[in-house]
């Protein structure tokens, strides 16, 4: 049979003990614990300190032992004990990143948590904790273009300028087309969310026409300027000019960021430029459309009013646009650019770098 143990507490033992069940701030596991170190001090039987603390006869047990070899900071903590499994070999975890970054499976892509373990011969979570640790997503992929633009660091300059610097008496906007927007309908009605469901909607559409979204955004104050046209050639470019022409205070100068598109450049639109000289045109570098704000803009719309929408008719999709940049207007938050010209140029040397590297790697 056990031997009953036998504690005695000294007055300090005792007077942090009682402050620890007191506090009631203390883990739920320390009070106990030291509810059954008092308990025990008091005489108490075992069977006894169960029903008052709530635990198993082991775990009196356990904490009584715990205090006669560690005290009461033994009760604070839980003691360590050996892993279930041996922590992976560092040349496993090693030749793990190496096939992630540097080789695919022979018949796909890309790496799974899956087929990495089956080719490495440890288990799909180790391969999860491996890729979670060092950042690493195989299942995702990011576009990329480093433009080639002889005039790129000028441009960058140009444009990053106006963002952060706007010119005095002027009005910067971001402009651009967002074309071919479909009027999509579905071919039934989706069904509503409710709980543990999401709302559903058909995979298959009927396709009811396209519009162009002309907009252009108010660098400073958030506000959109937006016209629906049938097409984006030059004629419709000068129709929007005309536009923000009408809507821009007639004191002030305007600057235009836009990007490279053909319809942009036209003898049409030089000649209209030369007629109206407070317009001021500022090309971003090519392949370079994340320079140009409105495309921050063209993602909210798309997100939230156009991708997931279900239209009968170009006239019907028209009015929800026109709708969206209303609501838009009324209570407008600009975007905040923040990278200075001297750290994107500094970020696309390093890509470009990267790229002759593995140019070199691929000849080689």
């Amino acid at each position: 049979m056990r031997i009953p143990a036998c504690i005695w507490l000294c007055p300090e033992d005792r007077t942090r003990l009682e402050r620890l069940v007191a506090d009631r701030n203390t883990s739920r596991k320390v009070v106990w614990r030291s509810r059954i170190v008092l308990l025990s001090a008091e005489g108490h039987g075992t069977m006894a300190i169960m029903r008052r603390s709530g635990t198993s006869k082991p775990t009196v047990w356990r904490w009584q032992a715990r205090y006669l070899e560690a005290g009461v900071d033994g009760l604070l903590r839980d003691k360590s004990r050996p892993p279930g499994t041996p922590p992976l070999d560092p040349a496993i975890k090693a030749l793990v990143l190496t096939k992630t970054m540097r080789e695919t499976p022979p018949d796909a892509t890309h790496w799974s948590v899956r087929s990495m373990a089956r080719a490495v011969g440890i288990s799909h979570t180790s391969v999860q904790n491996i890729w979670r640790a060092h950042g690493l997503k195989p299942h995702l992929v990011d576009s990329f273009k480093v433009s080639n633009d002889p005039a790129f660091a000028e441009k960058v300059a140009d444009v990053v300028g106006l963002y952060l610097d706007p010119p005095d008496k002027a009005v910067v906007f971001s402009v651009d087309e967002k074309s071919q927007i479909q009027a999509l309908d579905r071919t039934q009605p989706g069904l509503p969310m409710k709980k543990g469901r999401a709302g559903t909607m058909t995979h298959d559409y009927k396709r009811n026409g396209t519009t162009t979204l002309f907009a252009a955004l108010n660098v400073l104050d958030g506000k959109v300027i937006g016209q629906c046209m049938k097409r984006h050639r030059h004629q419709e470019f000068i129709r929007f000019l005309n536009r923000i022409d009408r809507q821009t205070l007639p004191y002030l100068d305007i600057h235009l960021i836009i990007d490279n598109y053909a319809a942009h450049k036209t003898p049409e639109v030089k000649r209209w430029l030369k007629k109206h000289p407070r317009f001021h045109i500022h090309f971003t570098p090519t392949s370079a459309s994340w320079l140009n704000m409105i495309e921050r803009f063209f993602a909210e719309i798309t997100r939230k009013r156009i991708r997931r929408g279900a239209f009968k008719s170009v006239a019907e999709l028209e009015q929800a646009i026109y709708d969206y940049l209303a609501k838009h207007n009324q209570n407008p938050v600009p975007f905040v650019w923040t990278a200075t010209a001297k750290a994107i140029l500094k970020k696309t040397a390093r890509a470009k770098q990267t790229l002759e590297t593995v140019k070199a790697g691929t000849k080689c």
